[in-house]
């Protein structure tokens, strides 16, 4: 299987130093990545729903739904490094996430608005901090390290563009 199926965007790759200009175009580019999703998929019939994006890969539905749940976790990530030192946070299956019913065979309705939430909220917080909030970090156990928010902020841009790029290929790919 090619890695443009898999990463259609490449890899995520943190730039050496990370500015506040740098932040800025990322917190601008996650308060549009809701609305650049709802117009790619709000109308779209339920085969395409249903098409996956890559042989043994989710469906346009189960990104739609992984989406509103990954970054969920990455808004909350932020809070508690906002309001605790370093905590451990709780990783999730994403996975086995995708695979239940409301994420194989649910509406994308609620999904949509979820993102667009979650969203508004994690933008509004993103903007507030200070240049030492961007260095507060969390410690990931699956992984056994700890992430500093700057750079988690650009993983998580990255994250949103890469699945939108994957409903894009699935729906150009007839």
């Amino acid at each position: 299987m090619s890695d443009k199926l898999r990463f259609p965007i490449g890899l995520y790759e943190a730039p050496a130093a990370i500015t506040a200009d740098q932040r800025a175009i990322w917190i601008d580019d996650l308060a549009a990545q809701p609305f650049d999703l709802e117009r790619l998929v709000r109308t779209l019939p339920e085969a395409d729903l249903n098409r996956a994006y890559r042989p043994g890969g989710w469906t346009v539905r189960q990104v739609v739904h992984h989406l509103p749940d990954s970054h969920l976790h990455a808004y909350s990530r932020f809070k508690m490094s906002l309001t605790l030192d370093n905590p451990s946070i709780l990783p999730y299956p994403e996975k086995a996430w995708a695979e239940l019913p409301d994420g194989r065979n649910g509406p994308i309705d609620d999904s949509l608005n979820m993102f667009k939430s979650v969203h508004a909220r994690w933008v509004r917080c993103l903007q507030h901090m200070s240049e030492s909030d961007w260095q507060r970090t969390y410690f990931h156990p699956e992984h056994q390290r700890t992430f500093v928010l700057d750079e988690t902020l650009g993983s998580y841009v990255w994250h949103g563009r890469h699945h939108i790029a994957h409903i894009e290929n699935a729906l150009n790919d007839e």
